[in-house]
């Protein structure tokens, strides 16, 4: 198993991609901590993997919230006594809206969400990795992180900045033991994309939406020691989106 006495930490873990990561994390051997502000969901994940008798710790995280953030990475850390994996998965998107349909409240809440829960979250696991001498951290971008389209002006530009702070993480502690890459999902079925409309995948050349399993063994490949000579890059998986 590729992650083997692993100590994986998901955000967003209580659906799509984020789920999709824990359970395949787990399947690898993982210990799984799981941060979402949906308390239902998380119940929901954590009667399976009690079913299957595996390591989990769910936290009602809103992971915008520092002090949320740190309550319960120190819970997670009296579990676990380690953190050796961060998917910093938890996003939001802001209904495609131009600049000016966007408010105030719409940026700040995708910026919160979207780019400074990945800083709070990050950095709150930081000096237990630098401690250890050793980390990965997988960010979820998104094509939205390259080329214009792929949502509206603040999701676009938080997906923007995701690309930027994964190469920035993995410049400043890559020679301390920490590995980071992030993935760029294209069009992925997930209850977050239900209302967008599935015919933007028509002209691909994979012509079909991505499915959350997909991204899932993206991460794990990336999260293990197969992928340790990748640095800060941003993979994108999105059926040929941005070949253009």
């Amino acid at each position: 198993m590729k992650l083997q006495n692993k100590v994986a930490l998901i955000t967003g873990a209580s659906s799509g991609m984020g789920r999709a990561q824990a359970k395949r994390f787990a399947k690898e051997g993982a210990d799984i901590i799981a941060f979402d502000v949906n308390k239902d969901g998380l119940q929901e994940l954590e009667d399976h993997f009690d079913s299957l008798d595996s390591n989990f710790l769910g936290l009602e995280v809103d992971i915008s919230d520092a002090q949320q953030v740190e309550s319960a990475v120190e819970k997670a850390l009296e579990r676990f006594k380690s953190i050796d994996i961060i998917s910093n998965t938890a996003g939001i998107l802001d209904d495609f809206s131009s600049l000016e349909d966007t408010d105030e409240e719409l940026w700040d809440s995708v910026f919160n969400v979207n780019i400074k829960g990945i800083y709070l979250v990050t950095k709150a696991v930081l000096p237990t990795m630098l401690k250890n001498k050793k980390g990965t951290i997988v960010n979820i971008a998104s094509i939205a992180g390259f080329v214009a389209g792929g949502g509206g002006a603040a999701y676009t530009s938080t997906k923007h900045a995701v690309v930027g702070l994964t190469k920035q993480l993995a410049y400043d502690y890559g020679q301390k033991g920490i590995k980071v890459n992030a993935i760029a999902p294209g069009y992925i079925n997930t209850s977050m994309t239900e209302d967008v409309d599935p015919s933007l995948t028509d002209d691909l050349p994979e012509p079909r939406p991505g499915e959350a399993e997909e991204i899932a063994d993206l991460a794990v490949f990336l999260a293990s020691e197969q992928s340790d000579y990748i640095r800060g890059e941003t993979i994108k998986i999105d059926g040929g989106w941005t070949t253009d």
